[in-house]
């Protein structure tokens, strides 16, 4: 017997150990005879992380195209692992350091930081994994892999070696993204920019005279959010801050750096600047003289028209250096400090004051106010401004980030890009949804050098040894780079290993092959690759998958993947995106705690719209947690009512075109199914199921049969099909909804395993759900029966509508007339007579020529039927309220629209207010058209 109510946590933990049990995730498993292979690798969390909302929608998905490719008898293999996130896990570790002993990284070697991080990892690393067995991935959790484990390190060493052999990785010093905390090198998807918008106003020659200190006392609540306007005086020329033939103006958000400016560009067609194009300013407080050229990078209509050039700490000011030849002088040391003493790039051509020299040590913050006071005093002040702007911080230090010049290791990926380039235009790898091809393309015909070197101690050490002079030997070993250097010293000499670890996606960029065992010539990694799919977020195409189609191409001489599912990202009920600083943030774990992890994988999948983002309330998801309920009950219906499989019985002949109807309706869900899950079209595919399983199965097919099953003096032969037709359509359900449910439709599985004749499948392994095959329902197809009783449907559905867009109090029986009405229709009314009028509320069913006067007339397949009102409500008074609730609703549209409209509000209101109203407008178009519709049949 089972139990009354659907508990998801007791069900989930008994289906898991099932699965664990049976292997039943394993590759191949439940895999037809000459399968064909299907693999997909998963993103690898990282091994510090916890399961978010964006992990489970990414691993909903996978598991739902898994879970149907293993059912379609394919040799699957969805292969798990972690990351080992560089920055992030060693943050972890020496915060726990910090907490528990008082000691920081610096405090111990190398090797013992190491051995704690991996200590750490033992005891805490595999929180992530578990999470995603919680929400039901079916991985093979025995292949499971980590970036840093001896198979994936020796792929690492073996493509840096081989790139490096190709000319493809050098060493060069460029700028990079700082992090003065951890004082290391960042990727760009480590840095988030921050609104910054300031308070402090002040002009030369305006009522107040410059207040030092108040401007501090603001800074030091926020040093960003100003915009400085410096005159820099022309050299030659006696300096007047009220000629200003004398000087040209530059504005700057960061003051400090001036002190490494070496250029002022103008544009070559500035009416106003253009003549002082080939002059030379002297540079204040300074006294580099540096020159102001022509470069299209000033805009003529941004700020004063004129821009200070630092090229060693802005990414556009270095390119610009780079093509007018200009020094490169960095000013800060690696925690931002200001560096100035002993500094030769500085002082090289420079006359510094002894104030200036007097910053250096100086924190960038403290030196911008004081670089602020010193311009000021000197008069170069012309005023400042707040401004709003972005300022970049490393999304895990929050510090602000400095561009930094400072020597890296590069791969030289452009040769690479255009491998990777042809593959896509070939249509060798296809993206889903196609409009991320142009972001793909976009990216790799405009990729810049990838900076692959960090300063961090954990990760992969770059296998590069220096020789006593500086020479370099790049080797996967020590033992070979020593035989390298003494090939090229003729004896052997002192090798020194290069600090620095790679970039955590340089090991993930192999990840499709690595994981299957490579560089080893394995059966795996001949058996699944190229893969067949990835499903990730967009916001990691350049990071990942740009580079893992480079490295594939490159490596295995093939792309890693045929396709790529990007999916859209999950945002609040409103539209905004998730933030702890907003408290909107919905934690999986929870909602999997609350309402089972069907509910809230269903709901993912059900919204999981092409392109367009999806917007999660609890409401939604209980509403689901709603639909597992159902089918729970359904099936505890089923059994109170001896609906269990019978001996001999064949879904292909049997008679009853209710049972028939019901058949031919999992038939067609089957297809939509099996057409939407490959082609991603994940929230059709769900639609589908639910449509079948609570609309025609639990809904109709049970309400109907309800007579045969319940009642009394039915056919014998009758009652049993159709008790046989209830058990096999809920096995079918099963199936069907596995993709999606596992946990729900894996316990009704094997709820029902003992109900009745043995199950008997074509193929597959029946005694999980998981493992069978996915049914061939083509034959049961039966166009007379969904005829028959989809009328039935239809005509009890519309009588409902209008009895409830008319306002028919809902206790009151009305007539209906079928008008014109052809011999078939007449035959199925009266054979469904009594049900139609039970469930639609009908006094009597009557036939007539013409349609009896003050009726609401419906149009049912082709056929006419009529609700006689009169009597039952004013039909003058319901056009009046109809037209007037119809007036109401083109106003909000009118209030909408002149939102929409007005280019204000659409730059300033949150994306989500937007977005509100749009729906808003929708959806009163949508009412508008029912009650046009309601109108229309009153008439």
């Amino acid at each position: 017997m089972m139990d009354k109510t659907f508990e998801p946590a007791t069900v989930e933990a008994r289906v898991s150990a099932a699965w664990e049990k049976a292997d039943a995730f394993k590759a191949g498993r439940g895999a037809a005879p000459g399968a064909e292979p299907y693999c997909i690798v998963i993103p690898p969390p990282n091994v510090t992380g916890s399961l978010h909302m964006g992990h489970a929608l990414n691993n909903t998905l996978q598991d739902a195209l898994c879970r149907f490719e293993r059912m379609r008898g394919k040799d699957v293999l969805w292969q798990p692992g972690t990351d080992h996130a560089g920055i992030a896990t060693q943050m972890v570790v020496e915060r726990k350091l910090s907490a528990e002993r008082n000691i920081s990284r610096r405090d111990m070697t190398r090797e013992d930081f190491l051995n704690e991080v991996w200590a750490w990892k033992a005891e805490s690393g595999g929180t992530i994994v578990n999470q995603l067995k919680r929400l039901g991935a079916s991985c093979d959790w025995s292949r499971e892999r980590f970036t840093m484990d001896e198979g994936l390190s020796q792929a690492v060493l073996k493509v840096f070696v081989a790139l490096h052999k190709q000319g493809l990785i050098y060493r060069a010093k460029r700028l990079v993204n700082w992090d003065p905390k951890f004082q290391t090198a960042i990727s760009d998807l480590e840095v988030v920019q921050v609104e910054k918008s300031g308070s402090f106003k002040w002009e030369r020659g305006g009522e107040e005279a410059f207040d030092s200190t108040k401007l501090e006392k603001v800074l030091n609540r926020d040093p960003g959010g100003h915009l400085y306007y410096f005159n820099y005086p022309l050299e030659s020329v006696t300096y007047d801050a009220d000629d200003a033939s004398t000087f040209i103006t530059v504005a700057t958000t960061r003051p400090e750096t001036m002190l490494g400016d070496t250029g002022v560009a103008v544009h070559p067609e500035n009416e106003k600047l253009g003549h002082l194009i080939g002059k030379n300013v002297v540079l204040p407080l300074v006294g580099r003289i540096i020159p102001i050229f022509g470069d299209d990078y000033a805009d003529p209509e941004k700020g004063t028209g004129a821009v200070k050039i630092t090229p060693a700490h802005d990414f556009n000011d270095f390119e610009v250096g780079k093509r007018h030849k200009l020094d490169v002088v960095n000013i800060l040391d690696g925690e931002a400090r200001i560096l100035l003493a002993d500094n030769a790039d500085f002082l090289a051509g420079s006359v510094p004051e002894g104030e200036t020299l007097a910053l250096h040590g100086l924190d960038r913050f403290a030196a911008r106010k004081r670089v602020v006071a010193l311009m000021a005093e000197r008069g170069f002040l012309a005023k400042i401004e707040p401004h709003g702007h972005t300022v970049p911080h490393g999304d895990r230090s929050d510090v602000v980030i400095e561009p930094w010049l400072t020597d890296q290791w590069y791969v030289d990926v452009k040769p690479l890009a255009q491998r990777s380039l042809k593959a896509v235009r070939d249509g060798r790898t296809k993206f889903t949804p196609e409009s991320w091809t142009k972001v793909y393309y976009d990216w790799l015909e405009n990729i810049e050098p990838w900076c692959v070197s960090r300063q961090l101690w954990w990760g992969h050490q770059i296998p590069v040894w220096y020789g006593p002079d500086g020479e370099v030997f790049v080797a996967e070993s020590e033992v070979e780079a020593q035989a390298l250097a003494l090939g090229h010293y003729g004896g052997t000499v002192e090798l020194t290993r290069d600090e620095d670890v790679l970039d955590t996606w340089f090991s993930s960029a192999l990840w499709p092959f690595s994981t299957l065992g490579w560089p080893e010539d394995t059966a795996e990694l001949k058996r699944y690759y190229p893969t067949a799919t990835l499903v990730t977020a967009f916001d990691i195409i350049f990071f990942w998958v740009a580079r893992m189609m480079m490295m594939g191409l490159n490596f295995m001489d093939e792309v890693p993947f045929k396709d790529v599912y990007i999916h859209a990202i999950v945002r609040d009920e409103k539209g905004a995106k998730m933030s702890k600083s907003k408290g909107n943030v919905i934690d999986p774990l929870t909602i999997v705690d609350q309402y089972g992890a069907d509910a809230l994988r269903f709901t993912l999948a059900a919204m999981a719209a092409q392109g367009r983002d999806i917007k999660l309330s609890t409401a939604r998801v209980e509403g689901y947690r709603n639909f597992a309920t159902k089918i729970w009950n359904a099936a505890r219906f089923a059994e109170l009512n001896g609906c269990a499989r019978a001996e001999g019985f064949d879904p292909a002949k049997v008679k009853q075109p209710l049972n028939r109807w019901i058949l031919s309706e999992a038939a067609r869900a089957a297809d939509e199914i099996a057409a939407g899950i490959p082609s991603f079209k994940f929230n059709e595919a769900a639609a589908a199921a639910y449509r079948f399983t609570w609309g025609q199965f639990c809904d109709w097919y049970l309400e109907l049969a309800k007579p045969v099953l319940q009642g009394e003096g039915v056919d014998p032969a009758e009652k049993a099909e159709t008790q046989a037709t209830v058990a096999h359509v809920i096995d079918l359900i099963c199936q069907l909804l596995h993709p999606f449910m596992p946990f729900l439709t894996e316990e009704l599985w094997a709820q029902k395993a003992g109900e009745g004749a043995p199950r008997k499948l074509a193929s597959g392994d029946d005694a999980l759900v998981c493992l069978t095959h996915w049914p061939d329902l083509a034959a049961l197809r039966d166009a007379a029966a969904e005829a028959e009783i989809g009328f039935v449907v239809d005509l009890i559905s519309d009588i409902r509508s209008v009895r409830s867009e008319v306002n028919v109090p809902a206790g009151t029986q009305a007539p209906l007339v079928l008008v014109k009405a052809s011999a078939a229709t007449r035959a199925t009314i009266e054979s469904w007579r009594p049900m139609i009028e039970r469930l639609a509320r009908i006094s009597e069913i009557a036939f007539a020529e013409t349609a009896p006067a003050q009726s609401a007339q419906i149009i049912v397949r082709g056929e006419v039927a009529a609700l006689p009102l009169a009597g039952i409500i004013d039909l003058d008074v319901e056009r009046v309220r109809l037209s007037k609730e119809m007036a109401k609703l083109d106003q909000d549209i009118a209030v909408v629209d002149k939102k929409l409209g007005n280019p204000d509000f659409m730059a300033r209101a949150p994306e989500e207010v937007v977005e509100e109203n749009r729906e808003r407008k929708a959806a009163a178009e949508a009412r508008k058209l029912k009650i046009a519709e309601a109108l229309t049949r009153l008439s």
